[in-house]
């Protein structure tokens, strides 16, 4: 998508003759549902430094200088797996730093994105496997928080993404559905039109037709879409069409101007996820096991942890050459290895928690304990090792456990809340776990308890650390090992 602007001044184009600004549309751009801001932009390469004076006649332009630093992310970014990319994108758009289209495509607004997030984290590079792992682990726990869930719309039949803490009111409306805020504020709705009934044409003028207090902020019309954002008394808004053989499908957004801090990323995160058309046969991620599962749980499921053999587990670095995890990793296990190394057993519990010795591993982690227990539904974080340092899933905290979407391997794995304070270790993982198509879908998953946790680290002589201001749950990310039973 064109990341220029256009439409500045009001539109001036007047709507054809005897075409009737559809009522919602005109209630939408009217602010009526107090409708968001600027339309995503395609990420593009670095533009050459500014132009000079245009040299004389005789003597050849002079290349723009490369920027060693773009260069070198540049390099870094684009040997990374298509997936990879697109996630670590993801990621910053949910931590604030990402306003454009989530293509895996490298250019300056990645750049600055990247170059934001490490400086406002302290200077780790989120493109090393553990910068990466905790930048991913500080996205997914904001989509957690905001309960985002991407599923198939039945009304529309296109795939959509609903942040549900927000949006908790919903209703269904003739060839579409409504989300709202509770107070009213935030709208999205889907719509659909059967072949024959509306043209991209059509819309089109419909969103950028003169109307009272309005002014169109930028139009995009393409052979197949379209994009209109506007703004209107207190109120933006975001409107797409996509046209394909099942017709005009499309959404539209719109917030209160005094909530686009908090609702702008929300905006771009609905414009990533929107499919107007799935593939056949494509759904939405598995749905949650538990009737109680929150919405957030119902994410796609994180990647399956580093190749281990059975009795595999996830650990915890928590001092020099020490791992913790749950003794359950353990059973049938005469000899566990942390990557290389063999790994010896210096306590167990009974609790259900095990320490091991074993060198060649990460720094320890700064562990900090909850010393309450989570409330019901509450929405928390589970970690685990992954091919590139580690990888993070969404959880709902539930009476002893929690429910979320984890795979072979995460015996042991660390679940945290939202300010990165251990609330207990996953105690087992099942041995044969349900699959649906081949994936794990959420489950519930008892706990060792961060009481428990912390009574055994200190009766190890391992004393919890003060959680640092700029910590959260990817601090720890850097700190998981992956346990092997060989």
């Amino acid at each position: 998508m064109d990341s220029r602007r256009a439409g500045q001044e009001p539109d001036r184009v007047t709507a054809p003759r005897g075409r009737r600004t559809h009522p919602l549309l005109a209630a939408l751009l009217l602010g009526c549902l107090t409708p968001p801001g600027p339309a995503l932009a395609q990420d593009r390469p670095a533009p050459a430094r500014p132009a000079q004076p245009a040299p004389r006649a005789a003597s050849p332009a002079r290349p723009a200088a490369p920027d060693p630093a773009f260069e070198a992310t540049k390099a870094a970014f684009e040997v990374l797996p298509e997936a990879e990319r697109k996630a670590i994108q993801d990621a910053l758009v949910w931590t604030g730093d990402f306003n454009a289209v989530v293509s895996g495509a490298f250019g300056r607004r990645t750049f600055d994105a990247l170059s934001a997030y490490r400086t406002r984290t302290g200077g780790a590079d989120p493109l090393d496997p553990r910068g990466r792992a905790a930048l991913l682990a500080a996205g997914e726990s904001a989509k957690a928080a905001a309960r985002f869930r991407i599923a198939a719309d039945p009304a529309s039949g296109a795939m959509i993404g609903v942040p549900e803490r927000l949006l908790s009111k919903r209703t269904a409306l003739p060839s579409g559905t409504r989300w709202q805020s509770a107070d009213g504020r935030v709208t999205l709705e889907t719509r659909a039109f059967p072949p024959g009934t509306e043209t991209l044409d059509s819309l089109f003028d419909q969103a950028t037709a003169p109307l009272p207090n309005r002014k169109v902020t930028y139009k995009l019309r393409r052979p197949e879409s379209l994009v209109v954002t506007a703004e209107a008394g207190p109120g933006l808004s975001y409107i797409r069409y996509d046209a394909g053989p099942q017709g005009m499908r499309g959404f539209l957004i719109g917030y209160d101007r005094a909530l686009a801090a908090e609702v702008g990323r929300l905006v771009i995160a609905v414009a990533n996820a929107f499919e107007p058309f799935p593939a056949a046969g494509a759904s939405a991620p598995p749905k949650p096991a538990a009737s109680g599962l929150s919405a957030a749980a119902a994410l796609p499921p994180p990647r399956a942890p580093m190749s281990t053999t059975e009795g595999a587990g996830t650990g915890l670095v928590v001092a020099p050459g020490r791992v913790l995890t749950a003794s359950a990793v353990l059973e049938g296990c005469a000899a566990p290895r942390i990557g290389p190394s063999s790994a010896r057993v210096l306590a167990t519990d009974p609790a259900g928690l095990a320490l091991l010795e074993a060198s060649g591993i990460p720094a320890p982690a700064r562990l900090s304990v909850r010393a309450d227990a989570p409330a019901a539904e509450e929405t928390l974080i589970a970690l685990a090792p992954g091919p590139d340092g580690g990888s993070a899933a969404p959880a709902n905290a539930v009476t002893g456990g929690v429910i979320a979407p984890l795979q072979p391997g995460a015996g042991g794995a660390p679940v945290l809340d939202r300010s990165g304070r251990l609330v207990g270790l996953v105690a087992r993982y099942p041995t044969a776990p349900r699959r649906v198509a081949g994936i794990v879908p959420p489950a519930r998953l008892a706990l060792v308890p961060a009481q428990a946790v912390a009574a055994f680290l200190a009766g190890q002589g391992i004393a919890e650390a003060k959680p640092r201001p700029d910590g959260g749950p990817g601090a720890l990310a850097p700190a998981l090992v992956a346990i092997a039973c060989r």
